[in-house]
């Protein structure tokens, strides 16, 4: 089929449907139409290679049975689709007109492989939005002219899939499940995955950060034995069933024969709790930020390290999950630098103190432009021994850019200056600014935990929207009290001496 023109087809046919009322739901309608299609290619392959497999889905609704059938349209399809297909991927029986049982609906338990009991999990929170069954007989027919089976196509819509990733970008609130895959990618490439590893995500939202570890790790594979490496090295997350599903797919998509992707809330276990077994050796995040959890959640968490910020939580989490050597590269706001809350100190001085903290990135306000202008850093960590030293990094935005915008976003280049200092580094100072330069733990300790260094020097005047305003508004006030209460604190000092 023409790739390029797929996303186009299916907007213009949806756009004609009573029941698509915005971008939001017609990607959520076409993701979990393109699970079905992209999850009976993989049983194809299943089935070539085990003659036993029985797939977990009844006959009657694995898509080679009714998406391929013309005559199933119109009103006829939308019955089959409400009342027959979800009920049963959903884990409830249909029934016919009489009330019996017709299909029963797909059933799991401890013993299911993960490839079958995604299905359930990924179908628990979906739904068909489309009215007219026209219409959906059409999508369906564009989506069922992709061949998997086409090695080149099918890694073509992989790219798709991507694009079709970033519009969810500008779907509202589900922006927030996507992270650029430069950033990605960069973190990715510097943490240095290795065959044999188990890398995790805590909050993986749409995966980006998985499939970058994977396109890394999978330059190393020789051998059959590596490509099951590759394929069992990753373990995530997702609390929201969208993005659970659009990860799913994604690692589908990716060739990932089990995915081990979870739909859950990481926050939810005792950190104490957490054994050898629970812990990784790689940790790759971008925690959700500016959100808060139940009042109830800080019960899992020690007393001084129980914030009610959705960010500082993930970062106990990862630091009691993180293997003995272990590595990690966490994307943080500029909020958890200079935040002086006891939560913040106290997780901060724990991440000194039992950790090597060695490297902080601050990246330019518009990565996630334009749909948040939330300033966020990614900081670099192992779990070999004590902070010494905490180098700082101010990438500026490249040469020709003001901003980043989503015609004109960030890409791994743009990464290049970090990348050709990171083995070579050197302190450097632009304008009578530090831009790169090195803290030892004591000089972070003396200055009350505040990471924030580096910074941009010019920094110009933006109009946030109203909720980002105020964000921004709390968090330069928390820094300016810390500022007067350190000063003060330096004042009863002096004079309690003089006294």
């Amino acid at each position: 089929m023409a790739i390029g023109g797929f996303v186009k087809r299916i907007r213009d046919i949806m756009r004609m449907d009573a029941g698509i009322s915005g971008d939001a739901q017609r990607i959520e309608q076409l993701v979990w139409i393109l699970f079905l299609k992209v999850y009976d290619a993989k049983e194809e392959n299943w089935e070539f290679d085990d003659d036993e497999y029985e797939s977990i889905i009844p006959e009657e609704c694995r898509w080679r049975s009714w998406a391929a059938d013309q005559s199933l349209t119109g009103d006829k399809l939308l019955e089959f689709v409400n009342n027959t297909l979800f009920p049963v991927l959903k884990g409830r029986d249909a029934k016919d007109n009489s009330g019996n049982v017709a299909i029963r609906g797909i059933k799991v338990n401890a013993d299911t492989p993960l490839k079958k009991s995604i299905v359930l999990a990924a179908f628990a929170d979906a739904n068909n939005y489309m009215k007219d069954g026209v219409y959906l007989r059409q999508v369906i027919n564009v989506v069922n002219e992709i061949d998997f089976e086409d090695t080149k196509e099918s890694h073509a819509f992989g790219e798709i899939y991507e694009t079709i990733l970033k519009e969810l970008q500008a779907a509202g609130s589900a922006g927030e499940f996507y992270t650029p895959r430069s950033v990605t990618e960069f973190m990715a490439k510097m943490i240095q995955p290795k065959l044999g590893e188990k890398m995790a995500d805590f909050a993986c939202g749409t995966g980006g950060f998985l499939t970058s570890w994977l396109n890394e790790l999978r330059k190393q594979i020789v051998n059959t034995g590596d490509d099951a490496a590759a394929d069992s090295s990753v373990y995530a997350v997702e609390k929201k069933p969208f993005p659970y599903l659009l990860c799913i797919t994604n690692m589908l998509l990716h060739d990932m024969e089990n995915p081990n992707i979870n739909h859950g809330n990481s926050l939810l276990k005792n950190v104490l709790d957490y054994t050898e077994d629970d812990k990784f050796d790689v940790v790759l995040m971008n925690p959700p930020y500016g959100g808060h959890e139940d009042a109830s959640v800080k019960g899992y968490f020690p007393d001084d390290l129980a914030s009610s910020e959705t960010a500082d939580l993930f970062m106990s989490v990862i630091m009691y999950r993180l293997k003995r050597k272990g590595r990690a590269a966490v994307i943080l706001p500029d909020g958890f630098l200079f935040g002086n809350d006891n939560a913040k100190t106290s997780i901060k001085k724990k991440l000194l103190a039992d950790f090597n903290l060695h490297t902080i990135i601050r990246m330019p306000g518009s990565v996630f432009a334009p749909y948040t202008s939330i300033t966020t850093n990614i900081l670099f960590f192992d779990n070999t021994h004590a902070t010494e030293n905490v180098w700082f990094y101010r990438l500026d935005m490249p040469e020709g850019y003001k901003h980043f915008s989503k015609t004109k976003p960030m890409k791994l280049e743009h990464f290049q200056p970090v990348i050709d200092w990171w083995n070579n580094r050197e302190e450097i100072t632009v304008e009578d600014w530090p831009k790169a330069k090195k803290f030892t733990a004591e000089e972070i300790v003396a200055g009350g935990y505040n990471l924030d260094l580096c910074g941009f020097p010019h920094e110009e005047e933006e109009i946030l929207p109203p909720d980002e305003l105020i964000a921004d508004y709390q968090a330069k006030r928390t820094a300016l009290n810390k500022k007067i209460d350190d000063v003060l604190s330096a004042i009863e000092a002096m004079l309690e001496v003089k006294a």
